[in-house]
C-alpha cells in the first residue's frame, strides 16, 4: 500500500471515528459500525455479537449484509457456539481463511448463506468484554493483516461510541425520571393550593383530571366517585365523550368498582373486561390501553381515577406517580366534599333559623293583633247601640291599617320592592330610614357607592342581595341584643369589592356562644356563598361586623 493509500485509509479510520462517537442513539452506532466494518474489509457479511450479563453467551446478534428472508430461512440466531463461542472463551483477534476447517465449526444451519474467510476481533468496554465484531465472506479471498487492524481499530471506536450511547441513554432515563417525579411534585404543590384557595368540588375535580392527563400524557381522563352502591363520573377531561359526566355503574361486578374495593391500582392492556354495561356512554371504546388508580383518603376509596391512552404506554413508573397523586387528589376531595356538606349543613340551619324568626314575627306581632281584632269585631256585635258600633269599627279598621304596615315590613324584609326597582343604594337607605323611624338607635352612614346610572350597569343581582341581607341582618341584631345607642354602617364600593362595616357602641357579646342566636350563621354563609370573608370583633367598646365581597 502507498503512502497515500495509507493516509487515506487513515483519514477514512479517524472520520469513521468522529462520526461514531458523536452518535448517540446505540441502535444507529450498531447500524453504522457494521456498514463501516464492511466497508473498510470488503466483508460481505458483518455482525455485532452481545453477551449476556454472565458473559456466557449472546444476548443479542444484529447483522448487516443479510436480506429478511434469509433471516427466516436461518431461524434462530447463534446464542455463541462453535467458532463464535471461542471469541467469548479467548477474547482477541481471530482470522480464518476456511471457517468451516476451524476444529471448534459446528457447520451452518439449513439456509444460511455461504460463509468461507471469517475475522472477529471483541468489542472491549471498560476492560471487559462486551461482545464481539464478526465479518465474513471478504470480496477476493481472504481477510488480511490490514483488515484485522482495521476491525480492532473499529471495535475500538464502536466501544467508546456504544458506551456514550449507554451513557447517554442512562442520562435520559435518570432526566425521565427526575422529570416525571418534578411533574408529580409540581402536580401536588398545584393541588394543594387548589385544597387551600379553592374548596368547590366541581373545580377540584376540573383540576385534578386536567393535571392528571398531563402528569402521564393520556389521552383521557375520568374520575368515577362512590355514591353508595354506585359509582358516579363525576369529572372528565380529553377525548371522553360530552355526555360521559353523571354515568353510573355499580360497584359490585365492574372492573372500576373492582379497584375501589381491592384499594390496588389495575393496569388494561386488553380494554375488553372495561366494556360494561353502563360504561358505554363515556366515548373510550376506541380506547386501547387504561390504568385504574384508586383515590385513597385515611385508608378508604373515594372514588377511582382512571386514565386512556398515554402516549408511551403505562410503564411501572407512570402507576407509581399517579398512585402518588391520587393521594393528593383524594385529599383535595375529600375536604371539598367536607365543606360542600359543612355548607349545606349552615345553610339548612340558616334557612331554619330565618323560618323561626318569621314565625315569631307572625305570632307575636301579625298573629295577637288580628286576635285582638277578632275580639273587638266579636264584643261590637254584641252591643245594638249604633255609635258604640262605630266605635269598635274605627278601631277594628285602625288595626287592619297597623298589620297591614307590618305585613309590608315583613314583606319589605323578605324582599324589599325598592331592591329590584331602583337599586342596591336606595333600598339600603331606605333600610336605615325605616330604622331611623323606630326611634331605638341612632344610625349613622356612609355610603361610598356608585349609582346604577354612574356604573353604566347594576351589581350582580345575588350579589345585591347577599349585601342588602348583611346590612339588614346586622341592624336588627344590634337593635335588639346589643344594647347600643349608635350604629355606624358604612360601604364602600371599588371595581373590584364591596367592603362593608356595621359598628355599634353597645356591650358586645360572646360571638361563639351567640353564634346560632343572632343569626350569625346566615351571615357568614350569605359571605361565603358569595365569595367573600365576614369577620366580627366584639368586645366591652361594641361590636364590628365587616364583610368583604368580590365584585
Amino acid at each position: 500500500m502507498s503512502d497515500d493509500d495509507e493516509q487515506a485509509w487513515l483519514r477514512q479510520l479517524l472520520s469513521v471515528g468522529r462520526a461514531l462517537t458523536s452518535e448517540l442513539d446505540q441502535r444507529v452506532v450498531l447500524e453504522r459500525v457494521l456498514e463501516t466494518a464492511r466497508e473498510l474489509t470488503g466483508a460481505r457479511y458483518a455482525a455485532l455479537g452481545v453477551l449476556n450479563d454472565q458473559r456466557s453467551e449472546l444476548e443479542r446478534f444484529v447483522t448487516a449484509g443479510i436480506d429478511e428472508e434469509t433471516h427466516r430461512a436461518i431461524g434462530e440466531l447463534p446464542r455463541g457456539r462453535g467458532v463464535l463461542g471461542v471469541l467469548i472463551e479467548q477474547p482477541q483477534p481471530l482470522r480464518l481463511g476456511d471457517v468451516s476447517e476451524h476444529p471448534s465449526s459446528y457447520g451452518f444451519p439449513a439456509g444460511h448463506p455461504v460463509m468461507r474467510s471469517f475475522l472477529g476481533v471483541p468489542v472491549v468496554i471498560h476492560a471487559q468484554v462486551w461482545g464481539n465484531l464478526y465479518l465474513t465472506e471478504k470480496a477476493g479471498g481472504e481477510f488480511t493483516q490490514r483488515d484485522e487492524e482495521a476491525a480492532v481499530i473499529l471495535a475500538q471506536w464502536a466501544a467508546i461510541a456504544i458506551e456514550n450511547a449507554r451513557l447517554y441513554e442512562t442520562s435520559e432515563r435518570r432526566r425521565e425520571t427526575s422529570e416525571k417525579a418534578s411533574r408529580a411534585l409540581r402536580v401536588s404543590r398545584d393541588v394543594a393550593v387548589a385544597v387551600g384557595g379553592e374548596v368547590a368540588l366541581e373545580r377540584v375535580l376540573e383540576l385534578i383530571v386536567k393535571r392528571a392527563r398531563a402528569l402521564v400524557d393520556a389521552r383521557s381522563v375520568l374520575i368515577w366517585l362512590r355514591e353508595g352502591e354506585e359509582l358516579v363520573v363525576a369529572a372528565k377531561a380529553g377525548d371522553a365523550a360530552r355526555d360521559a359526566l353523571g354515568v353510573r355503574v355499580p360497584i359490585a361486578g365492574t372492573v372500576t368498582g373492582g379497584v375501589l374495593e381491592s384499594r390496588q391500582p389495575r393496569r388494561l392492556l386488553d380494554m375488553s373486561p372495561f366494556r360494561e354495561p353502563g360504561a358505554r356512554e363515556l366515548g373510550v371504546a376506541d380506547a386501547e390501553a387504561a390504568l385504574l388508580v384508586p383515590m385513597l383518603h385515611r385508608g378508604e376509596a373515594v372514588g377511582v381515577l382512571v386514565v386512556f391512552d398515554g402516549s408511551r404506554g403505562f410503564e411501572d413508573d407512570d402507576e407509581h406517580l399517579l398512585q402518588t397523586f391520587a393521594v393528593s387528589a383524594a385529599t383535595a376531595v375529600a375536604l371539598a366534599q367536607s365543606v360542600q356538606a359543612d355548607r349545606l349543613r349552615g345553610a339548612l340551619a340558616a334557612a331554619d333559623a330565618e323560618r323561626r324568626r318569621w314565625a315569631r314575627e307572625l305570632h307575636d306581632d301579625t298573629l295577637q293583633s288580628l286576635g285582638a281584632l277578632r275580639m273587638l269585631l266579636a264584643g261590637a256585635l254584641r252591643h245594638d247601640g249604633l255609635p258604640r258600633t262605630r266605635e269598635a269599627v274605627q278601631r277594628a279598621v285602625a288595626h287592619v291599617e297597623r298589620e297591614i304596615e307590618n305585613l309590608r315590613a315583613i314583606i319589605t324584609d323578605l324582599r324589599p320592592a325598592s331592591l329590584d326597582e331602583l337599586g342596591l343604594r336606595a333600598a339600603i337607605e331606605s333600610l336605615l330610614e325605616r330604622h331611623r323611624e323606630q326611634g331605638v338607635i341612632r344610625i349613622e352612614s356612609e355610603l361610598s357607592m356608585s349609582s346604577p346610572a354612574e356604573r353604566r350597569r347594576r351589581l350582580d343581582p345575588e350579589l345585591e342581595s347577599a349585601i342588602y341581607r348583611l346590612i339588614q341582618e346586622a341592624l336588627t341584631n344590634v337593635t335588639k341584643h346589643a344594647g347600643a345607642s349608635t350604629v355606624r354602617v358604612q360601604i364602600r364600593e371599588s371595581d373590584r369589592e364591596v367592603e362593608i362595616e356595621v359598628q355599634d357602641d353597645g356591650a358586645g357579646f360572646d360571638s361563639d356562644a351567640a353564634r346560632e342566636g343572632f343569626g350569625l350563621a346566615g351571615m357568614r354563609e350569605r359571605a361565603t356563598l358569595a365569595g367573600g370573608s365576614l369577620s366580627i370583633a366584639s368586645g366591652e367598646q361594641g361590636t364590628l361586623v365587616k364583610a368583604r365581597l368580590p365584585v
